[in-house]
This record gives C-alpha cells, structure tokens and sequence, in this order.
C-alpha cells in the first residue's frame, strides 16, 4: 500500500468511527476517556523509553535546547498528561446543547443545536503531549481524529497513541476513533490537506514553516496561530515588583512555548527603577537583552556597578535590531522597548505582535480598562502572566491548541470550539407561500 493509499484509508476509517461516535452517549465517551488515562499510566515504561530514543536522536541532530524541553516527557509530566485527560471526562459535554430555539409565527419550531463537528487533522511538531490532549478532546466531543506529529518525536507519539487506543477499544468505542499515521514523510501532510472529502478541518501545532505548508495546501479550514510574539507593558503606574514577579514568569519558566513573552515595554516615567530591579533579576537568570537606546543607557551601567553581572552578564545587553520587536525567540532572550504613553504602547502590540497574548501591568484602572479593549489580541491580560494562555488553566482540562484567527475558534481551543451547530426544525406541515 502506498503512502497515499494508507493515509486515504486512515481517512475512510475516520469517517466511519465518526458516524459512530456522534451516537455515543457523554457516558460512553467518559467512561472512554477515564480508560485512556488509566493506560496511558500503565505503559509509563514504554512511553518514557520511547520519549528517551526521541531525545537521544534529537540532540544528535542538534535540536535546540528549548525544542528539546517541549520535546521531553518524564513521570510527572506523564502524570500530569493523564491528570489532564481525567479532567476532560469531568467537564460538561457541550454535544447536544440546544444553544437557542424558538417558534415562528406560523408554528414552525427551530432548535439550534450543538453538534461533532467531524473528523479532525492534527498536524504537530515536537510536544508529545499534544497527542493526548487532541486525542481527548476530539473523543469528548464526538469527533473522530487523524493525527501526524513530527519526526523528532515519533516513537513517543506511537507509544502514547497506542496506549490511548487501547483505553477506547477497553471501553467499546470505535477503534478507528483516534488514529495516528506512523511516518514521518513530510508528503504525508500534503495528502492530509487535500483530504476534504474526509477531513472537516486541520489544526496545525508548531513553527511558522510547518503552518504556512497546511494554510498552502489545506483544501478545508485550518484553524491555527503563527507566532507567539507576546508583550509585557510596563505601565508608570505599574507596582514594579509585581512586574518583575510577572515579568520573570512569563519569560523565564519555560521560554520555548507560544505563550512566553518575546518583548516588554516599558514608559520612560519608570525605566531607571525597572532597569535597577527587574532588568538585574533577568540578567541573573540568563536573560539577553536586546535594547533601545533608552533601555540601553539604563541597564548597561548595571554590568559596570555591579560584579555579579559583569562577567558573563555583560554580553546580555546588547542593542535592539528592528526585527527584534517582530521575532518569536522561544529562548531566554527578551526585547525591550522605551515607550512615553500607554497609545504608544498598544500602538507597537498592534503593528509588531502576533495578537496572540499581551498583558498591561499598571495600578490605574483607567489604564488598564483602555489596554484590555484596545489592544486586539486572542488573550489580553491585567496584572497577571500571559502563561496563563492554556486550555488547562483555562479550565478547559487540556487544549486543541491556540488560535489566533477570529473564525472560528479564538484563543486557546476547549471543547466547544470543536463543535460545530446545526439547525433542527420541526413542523405540522407547513408549505412557504
């Protein structure tokens, strides 16, 4: 069998298991999703040996330390996978919710109606996890899905897949419900994009070059994000150890994911006082700092005042290019940009981010009220880390990933943004005039 023939019958077979899941009920699909988390706990071995060859071939081929963080899986991360799962068997079942209904003068009753929306591709790169977390959802809310991760991390892909199979052939769910093509081919994608007479839509997981290749081909929707070049205001009225507490969080806890952020700004009013506290604490974890003239004059004293951060610190200061305030770095690198008022600020979001997720720090509600509605981004914040853009801590259990498009699904993607609606109408015979 071809590639193309073994990809259309993953497609076939999708269809099938489909039809038969929009007929379980949410007790079915429940108990379904608790037995994929209970085997996804059993083969922690197999999986974690797996994830050790993914890792093993990955540092040879020089992946990035930050890649290779999303990339690793160890028991507590397994864990917390499968806590995740659990979470989605405890959420409300938005399949079957009547959204609204109504009766037209001439008796006719319309419902409008929650519904699967189908079969799902994912196509994803490095983060095993997401296997699980798309697998999940998918089930939940009736949809059958394909999967296709990236090579660098196959082998955990299909322990994961395997055991989440498992737990839903336990259950008595349709055995084709979650189905993960096992090459790493990169003509596999092409052929999943032109798959619309099986697939509804595609949501692609990872960098820029692998989104643009399935916006390129995909002959259904594709509901994606780009970049997560997030910012950080630094409002004058900001509580500045509030900002660096933040600020520290959302760039240094984990720097290799969409929602850590790529620039702060920060108003002239207080640029000396944040230079002298958070701009010390990002040199002594690590962090470059690439930066306008302002913030340059202000922090490069530091290295100079200070013997803790001369050496290797001083080389973290370095002079902002352009393309600095537009770059997603997923890496301890930071750019920082002087700005005199709150415009200016959500002026520099609007024309160099990627309206993923930015946050204003400011004690001054009238600020702050005019930052959250001005600034045209799938999550804006007040006074707290843009880490929190995730489905988990969304309370959504575990997310499909993150959009950025505003149709049809914005921010991070729970289980209604994988329904779909559709209209019922029922009558007594009634004819249009």
């Amino acid at each position: 069998m071809t590639l193309s023939e073994q990809i259309l019958d993953c497609g076939k077979r999708a269809r099938v298991a489909a039809r038969q899941l929009r007929l379980c009920t949410t007790e079915q699909k429940n108990a379904g999703i608790r037995a994929m988390a209970d085997e996804l706990l059993a083969a922690e071995s197999a999986i974690l040996a797996a994830n050790a060859q993914d890792l093993e071939k990955a540092k040879a081929n020089g992946l990035s330390g930050a890649m290779l963080e999303r990339l690793k899986l160890d028991p507590k991360r397994l864990a917390a996978m499968a806590d995740g799962v659990r979470q989605v068997a405890d959420l409300p079942d938005p399949v079957g919710e009547i959204i609204r209904d109504w009766t037209r003068p001439n008796g006719l009753h319309i419902e409008k109606k929650r519904v699967p929306i189908g079969v799902i591709g994912i196509i994803y790169e490095s983060r095993p996890n997401v296997t699980s977390d798309a697998a999940v959802l998918c089930l939940k809310t009736g949809n059958a899905t394909i999967l296709r991760g990236g090579s660098e991390s196959i082998a955990s892909n299909v322990a994961i897949a395997a055991a989440l199979s498992r737990g839903c052939a336990r259950a008595g769910l349709p055995a084709d419900a979650i189905l993960l093509i096992p090459v790493t081919d990169r003509e596999a994608v092409r052929i999943l994009c032109g798959m619309d007479q099986f697939l509804d839509c595609i949501v692609p997981r990872g960098g820029k070059g692998l989104i643009e290749t399935v916006v390129e081909h995909a002959r259904m929707p594709v509901i994606k994000h780009y970049d997560g070049i997030c910012a950080m205001y630094v409002d004058k009225a900001a509580d500045l150890a509030m900002a660096e507490s933040l600020i520290l969080n959302a760039k240094c806890q984990r720097p290799g994911v969409c929602n850590a952020i790529e620039t702060v700004l920060v108003h002239s009013a207080v640029l000396e006082k944040f230079a002298t506290t958070t701009g010390r604490a990002l040199l002594k974890n690590g962090v470059q700092l690439r930066c306008d003239d302002l913030a340059l004059a202000a922090l490069s004293p530091l290295a100079a005042s200070d013997s803790a951060l001369r050496t290797p610190h001083s080389a973290l200061i370095v002079p902002a290019k352009p393309e600095d305030y537009r770059t997603e770095f997923l890496d301890l690198i930071l750019a920082i940009k002087t700005v005199d008022s709150l415009d200016e600020a959500i002026a520099h979001i609007e024309a160099n981010g990627s309206h993923h997720s930015d946050c204003i720090i400011t004690a001054d509600e009238a600020a702050a009220t005019h930052f959250l509605a001005e600034v045209d981004s799938a999550t804006v914040y007040w006074n707290a880390s843009t880490r929190f853009t995730d489905g988990g801590e969304f309370g959504f259990g575990a997310e499909i990933g993150i959009s950025t498009d505003k149709l049809h699904a914005r921010g991070p993607m729970g289980l209604e943004e994988l329904t779909t609606y559709k209209y019922l109408l029922r009558g007594n015979g009634q004819i249009r005039g």
